[in-house]
């Protein structure tokens, strides 16, 4: 996939691995939930014309390779998909926010790194392999 973009004022080639976690580290992500997780990542993606190079959901925690325009920081792109696939996610499975009391999906920390010493490749094949971990 190409990860180079085009605005009216500008052409980059930025992307981002993002990863972040449950609430607790739960170990909540599973079956039907991984597959309308992988949805929602998509959906946004088209909502904001963001490629989603890749993305993998383990059982407690997501890696996300995603391409976003210059002017949007890459804190403002990871609240975005962790808000809105928390709030959708939410939405279609419920008992996934029940836990001692607590309604939140994700932990409130993430990592996030840009492509520019590693290549796109590697953090896809990296991503690909978590699957197998």
């Amino acid at each position: 996939m190409n990860i180079e973009g085009k605005t009216q004022y500008s052409i980059y080639k930025t992307a981002y691995h993002i990863v972040w976690c449950t609430k607790y580290r739960r170990k909540i992500l599973k079956g039907n939930v991984i597959t309308a997780l992988k949805d929602i990542f998509h959906q946004i993606s088209d909502e904001r014309n963001w490629p989603v190079i890749a993305a993998e959901v383990i059982v407690d925690h997501v890696h996300l390779f995603v391409s976003a325009p210059p002017q949007w920081a890459p804190a403002q792109v990871a609240k975005i998909f962790k808000g809105v696939s928390a709030r959708r996610l939410l939405m279609k499975y419920p008992k996934l926010s029940t836990y001692r009391g607590r309604s939140k999906l994700w932990s409130p920390s993430y990592y996030i790194g840009t492509a520019g010493n590693v290549s796109a490749e590697t953090i896809k094949r990296y991503i690909k392999e978590c699957q197998n971990a």
